[in-house]
């Protein structure tokens, strides 16, 4: 008997040692496992959780929608003026392609809306006024005829696509950043034609225009100079 006492205290021990050993390997790694997912689950968030019409940065970037959908149809109505104001051919050749790649424009921006299940709006951009303002500006200012002009229109153009562009790459940003794909990727094909506007008024203003309004200036001077002796003869 007690022997037998013996026998079944030792396995009873051996086994409380067995299912204390299970619970200390099997513990641990169990609670490393859960924190390593948490930890991988903070590092990469899900933002598309944010893409919500109650998020703050979806509602930023739906605004930044509208004030671009304002900016192009409001760029729609100033390319024809300026560019019966153009003097050479080929800078309103540029403003007639530009106006109809801004109706092309248009029309994607309201496929952007679409594409993320909002109605396309037009928001005031105060912004893009201004800038147009200062263009209108620089054809009562100048002279009609000038290349002088054409290098102040061109200056007045790049204004708008340095706005356009700041403002496009802003949105593509914030549609990757919420998930938006088909938004980013319709948004990227607007900044990469911006980009591409911005660098052709860039040539024909540092392929000729710039010169001969230089000129102009240096002919001026001359016809200056020559009322000047002019004058000082009749004395």
């Amino acid at each position: 008997m007690e022997s037998d006492k013996t026998k079944a205290a030792a396995a009873s021990t051996a086994e409380a040692t067995k299912t204390a050993a299970k619970k200390s390997t099997a513990g641990p790694g169990t609670t490393a496992s859960k924190n390593g997912t948490a930890g991988s689950r903070s590092e990469n968030r899900d933002y598309s959780q944010e893409a919500t019409k109650e998020g703050a940065l979806y509602k930023f970037f739906l605004d930044g929608l509208k004030d671009m959908y304002f900016a192009e149809k409001h760029i729609l109505e100033a390319l024809p003026k300026m560019k019966e104001a153009a003097t050479t051919e080929e800078l309103q050749d540029a403003f007639e392609d530009h106006h109809l790649v801004t109706q092309k424009q248009v029309s994607r921006l309201e496929k952007v809306f679409k594409s993320i299940g909002e109605s396309a709006e037009a928001k005031k951009c105060d912004a893009i006024i201004g800038i147009v303002k200062e263009g209108e500006n620089i054809i009562k200012e100048t002279e009609e005829g000038s290349m002088t002009r054409d290098a102040a229109l061109i200056i007045a153009a790049q204004k708008v696509e340095h706005y356009e562009i700041a403002s496009y790459g802003g949105l593509v940003a914030l549609a990757e950043t919420l998930q938006l794909e088909r938004a980013a990727d319709l948004l990227q094909m607007t900044l990469e034609e911006e980009e591409d506007t911005d660098l052709d008024l860039t040539d024909i203003a540092e392929s000729s225009i710039n010169f001969r309004a230089a000129d102009e200036e240096e002919e001026d001077d001359d016809d200056d100079e020559e009322e000047d002796d002019h004058d000082y003869d009749m004395e």
